[in-house]
């Protein structure tokens, strides 16, 4: 079992790295506004020549991530590239390509009624009736107080016509209206055990951490390259699937059960990593230099 260290500032261990894989939700924003001491942190980073990325599970797009950033006076020039399940699934969709090729031009939409712009300039149409629908297409829950009882039926349906579940974020909580809540990736989950298909997009898929791997120096090695993320099953699992070292930020979706201290709960934290076989090389309760 890998040995979990306890940080207070992460400026302490990042001459150790020549580059950094940053989440979003639990990270730098806590569902409701960013966190200016992560805002801060990546600052610091920047200003000793750290190359540094973006990676997040969001639905958003980039360009809509990019206006939220803008509007909340975070600088774009901190980051070298910007990755969101979002884009990606959009380019999928657009391209039409491995698991997106076969899936028809009509959609259900589930959950939120936001337009995050998914399905821009492409050729699909939204229909109001899931027997109409060639897949259901999720980016959040309606409510942040929602549980997965109140679409069981809408998956059942779907689930007996034998349609695909899409979404983007593999994630089973995340943050909505400041809360942590429920997420499309337990959903998806769900419509696995009714039999059906899913089609998801994000963290820990390793194509996700390739696509961070084009924005680095060729030269990099792995060991260089620090994950900074608040969810263990992605973030942590993904660096490790990468070879990566991960830092796990312990007021974010876990703090539930890692608790609010300002010094991280190591025991807990090794507890989790066992639950999910994914082990963080340090636990910050927030991510500050």
């Amino acid at each position: 079992m890998k040995m979990i260290r306890p940080i207070v500032n992460v400026g302490k261990i990042i001459d150790d790295y020549e580059a950094v894989i940053v989440g979003f939700n639990g990270v730098l924003s806590d569902g409701a506004s960013i966190k200016q001491e992560a805002v801060e942190s990546l600052v610091e980073m920047k200003k000793s020549g750290k190359t540094l990325v973006l990676c997040s599970n969001t639905y958003m797009r980039v360009s809509t991530l990019c206006d939220y950033f803008i509007e909340n006076k975070v600088p774009l020039k901190l980051f070298d590239a910007i990755i969101t399940a979002g884009e990606i699934l959009h380019y999928k969709l657009k391209s039409r390509q491995g698991e997106c090729s076969g899936l028809g031009t009509t959609y259900y939409k589930l959950g939120s009624i936001q337009d995050m712009k998914i399905f821009s300039w492409l050729d699909y149409q939204p229909v109001d009736d899931i027997s109409q629908a060639d897949f259901i297409y999720m980016e959040s829950v309606e409510n942040a107080d929602d549980t997965i009882e109140k679409y069981i039926p809408y998956l059942e349906h779907a689930a007996s016509l034998g349609i695909p579940f899409v979404c983007a974020g593999n994630d089973t909580s995340s943050y909505k209206e400041g809360k942590i809540s429920l997420a499309t990736g337990a959903l998806a989950e769900q419509y696995a055990v009714l039999g059906g298909k899913i089609i998801t997009v994000g963290k820990p898929n390793p194509l996700v951490m390739a696509y961070c791997m084009e924005v680095f120096p060729k030269t990099i090695e792995k060991g260089k390259i620090l994950v900074i993320g608040d969810n263990i099953a992605t973030d942590i699992k993904g660096a490790n699937l990468a070879g990566f070292g991960s830092v796990l930020v312990s007021k974010g979706v876990h703090v539930n059960f890692l608790g609010e201290g300002y010094i991280s709960d190591v025991t807990k934290a090794r507890e989790l990593s066992m639950n999910f076989d994914a082990y963080p090389d340090y636990v910050i309760s927030n991510l500050r230099w």
